[in-house]
């Protein structure tokens, strides 16, 4: 954590989270992290969900997957405070909580990393990392300190920018990825959403997103995947969760489902809990 009275900032690093299964507040493997009961939320007639339960726990990776209008863009858009759940409650950490907008969601650590990435292509990377919340001395920006804060970040989870003074236009899309996911790894998330970190990607940045990804859930971080390339989830989720029209039809752990399973789950066949 750094700070200079007017900005806090936490760094991510590869210590002093607890791995895979523990939480930082004392949580086990059998306590979830973030629990939702009953959620449903409709868009005039349409019933976008229809009492969703869902389990999130420390340190794993859930793979959420389902067609377009499956109803998993606005399961996570609950999550994240973007919208309010027509009915249902949702516990973090065993205390219900309600979120009237995205910043409550912050408040409680749960960062969502947006399909656009929401990235300034004519800003920098520090400048990117640091958007909203930079570090000044007296009247002025800190720019070494964020520079060098800045190289922390992406070499804890290593990843690997030569150049951070440059525009990040001119980065790859496997390199503006990372840049989104070191931003909000950043805040020192419990719970991080990502939405489809790896479409559009080469191969080569495919894999290095995907061990990214890894390397957060490491850290002892709910990271919560939504994509499509279903063969993404069997190299960094632990559960699945298959979303059909609006409702969860299924649940698997990783080790215990296929893509033909997936596949059929998917398109509303064989859906079983």
């Amino acid at each position: 954590m750094i700070g200079n009275g007017q900005h806090d900032i936490a760094v991510a690093g590869s210590g002093g989270v607890a791995p895979s299964g523990t939480g930082t507040s004392g949580s086990t493997r059998s306590d979830p992290r973030i629990s939702l009961r009953g959620i449903r939320k409709s868009f005039g007639s349409h019933q976008a969900l229809r009492g969703v339960d869902l389990d999130i726990f420390p340190g794993e990776c859930l793979g959420l997957v389902g067609d377009n209008a499956a109803g998993k863009s606005t399961l996570t858009k609950i999550i994240s405070g973007t919208y309010i759940p027509d009915a249902g409650t949702i516990t973090m950490e065993g205390e219900e909580v309600r979120f009237s907008g995205p910043a409550d969601a912050r408040g409680r650590n749960i960062e969502m990393v947006f399909q656009d990435l929401s990235l300034c292509d004519h800003i920098d990377v520090v400048g990117n990392l640091f958007l909203g919340r930079e570090l000044s001395r007296g009247p002025f920006l800190d720019t070494r300190t964020m520079l060098a804060e800045a190289r922390k970040m992406l070499d804890s989870l290593e990843i690997r920018i030569p150049r951070l003074t440059g525009k990040v236009a001119q980065l790859s899309g496997g390199q503006r990825q990372a840049i989104a996911i070191a931003r909000a790894a950043s805040f020192k998330p419990k719970v991080l959403i990502m939405d489809e970190p790896t479409s559009a990607l080469a191969v080569a940045e495919v894999e290095a997103v995907l061990a990214l990804i890894n390397r957060v859930k490491a850290n002892g971080v709910s990271v919560i995947l939504i994509t499509h390339r279903l063969q993404d989830l069997f190299r960094v989720c632990d559960r699945i969760a298959v979303m059909y029209e609006g409702t969860k039809v299924a649940e698997r752990q990783i080790g215990s489902t296929n893509l033909e399973d997936l596949v059929h789950l998917i398109v509303g066949e064989g859906a079983r809990q």
